[in-house]
Parts: structure tokens; sequence; C-alpha cells
């Protein structure tokens, strides 16, 4: 990871539109992708020099209203927009840049386990995965170990199978990934896992380099379980206010669905492998 995350950001996103996305006429030959940095001057009513310093680093703190100007120009959606505020230092100092604590709570742990028909756990800003319910538990018991969604869909030879439209899900791990180098891009835990990702895997660089930016809130999760077969879920993500950074993701299937009912044959199935599985190493319930 660079030191340039801003630059990097306004860079990649200036490339993915053209004149006609924002209204302007193009004119004469383009050497590269996407608009000009002066094109995005003029739309943001800055001067061109200043943003050219902008993207080449040499200069990262414009000011809020500049912010606000340029995500505007670039056409940045709530996420991508709150994304900028915060490479730009410009969020006002209310917590986001804590590390997000790595200790859940022994409440939210019984808050968890109150779902027993449906999958719950709390993730990090990292994606690290902090505590699982038990259903969660048999949810990713495909994948050895469960412990980051990020890592098990780059690199466990499980995720292609698991997830039935991988691409999309991939695209969506990088996204939430890239939000979170925006709340703290100097976290050695991020920086960490950044780079193991690139070295191993092409399709997350190639993902990571295209700056996309996604918070989790709601989604639908097309799944094949190889004890259950295909599950079609839905998930709700909460921010645990008492331990900035960490989310509660709950899945959930439809009432009376095949799904439903692959979910209570899987709770079954892992309630008894639980109880009658001794051996050393059998994953607990974090």
């Amino acid at each position: 990871m660079d030191d340039n995350h801003l630059g990097d950001f306004l860079r990649t996103r200036r490339a993915g539109l053209r004149p006609e996305d924002v209204g302007m006429a193009s004119y004469g030959a383009r050497r590269v992708a996407g608009l000009r940095r002066e094109e995005v001057a003029v739309l943001a009513a800055v001067n061109a020099d200043y943003y050219t310093r902008l993207e080449q680093g040499r200069e990262r703190n414009p000011s809020p209203k500049v912010v606000d100007a340029l995500s505007r120009a670039l056409r940045l959606d709530e996420d991508a927009r709150a994304h900028l505020y915060r490479l730009a230092g410009a969020t006002p100092n209310d917590g986001l840049f804590v590390h997000t604590a790595e200790h859940v709570s022994p409440s939210l742990r019984q808050l968890m386990d109150g779902y027993p028909g449906t999958p719950a756990f709390v993730m990090s800003r990292t994606l690290d995965l902090l505590a699982l319910n038990p259903l969660a538990d048999a949810l990713y018991a495909p994948f050895e170990p469960a412990d980051n969604l990020a890592r098990m869909t780059f690199l466990d030879p499980a995720g292609r199978a698991f997830y039935t439209d991988w691409d999309r899900a991939a695209q969506a791990t990088v996204a939430n990934l890239r939000e979170a180098s925006g709340f703290d891009p100097d976290n050695p835990r991020l920086r960490e896992l950044v780079r193991t990702l690139t070295e191993r895997s092409p399709d997350f660089t190639r993902l990571w380099n295209a700056h996309t930016v996604r918070g989790k809130t709601r989604d639908a999760k097309h799944l094949l379980h190889p004890d259950v077969g295909p599950l079609s879920l839905t998930y709700q993500a909460f921010d645990v206010r008492d331990a900035p950074g960490q989310q509660l993701v709950i899945y959930h299937a439809e009432p009376g669905s095949p799904s439903a009912q692959s979910l209570d044959l899987l709770g079954s199935l892992h309630a008894t492998r639980r109880s009658s599985d001794p051996r050393p190493g059998h994953r607990p319930h974090r």
C-alpha cells in the first residue's frame, strides 16, 4: 500500500468518468481513459494546478468545501463521498479512526445466540470474524479456518464454490475492505491483509486498484453449502455503538422457503456433529 491514498482515489475515480457522463463536450484525442485533470478542476470550480497537486500527493488536506465540490464533480455516491472525506482528513473527530476492538462483549454474544434459527456474527472493519453463533459457524464450516471474509473469498479453495456468484461477492468484499482503508489507512492489520492478498491473488489486486468503495448494510447472498445445497439469504449489518468498527451481521431466509428449511437442517447437522465429535481441533463456537 502506498502513501498517496487520496491521490490514488481521485485519479481512479476520474479515470472512470467520460465527458458525456458529466455533461461536457469532448475535444481532441485522449491519451488515457476518463476525464482530464483540468476538466475535473472546472467541474469542481478549483484551480487546475491545485487539483493536480492533490492527485500527486503534494497537497493532502483539502478543505471540506473542496472535498464536497470534488465529490459532486466525480459523481460519488454516499459511501464513496464519506470515504473521500476520510482520506482528506476532513471528517470530524468522532472516533471513526479508532482501531476496531477485537473483544466482543458478553451481552452481544448473548444477543447473537438469541437467533438460533439464523446465522449471526460480529466482524471488524478489516472483515475479521470476531464471533459467530452456532449457525454461522455451521454456515462457514467449508472454510478452514473461517477467520477473515476477504481471505476466505480470495485464498481459500472453498470460496469459489461457496459463493455461487463469486465475481459479485469478490467485488463487494474488496469494496468493503477499501472503505476500511479510509477509516484507518495505517492500521497494521489492514496493511498486512492487503499485502498478503495482493501477493497471492491477481483478482484481488485488480479489484483493489479499482478503488470502489461500499459499506456493508443490506444485500442478498446466494451460497452453495456442501451439506445442504443452495441457500438464498439476505443480510442486515448493524454498527456496534460501544465498539467502533465492529458490525453485527444477521442472515435471514424467507420464512417457509427451501433456504429456510435448509438452514434448519444445517443447524441440526451441526448440533449433532458438535455433540458427537470429540476430536482435537474440532472448531468451537466463537
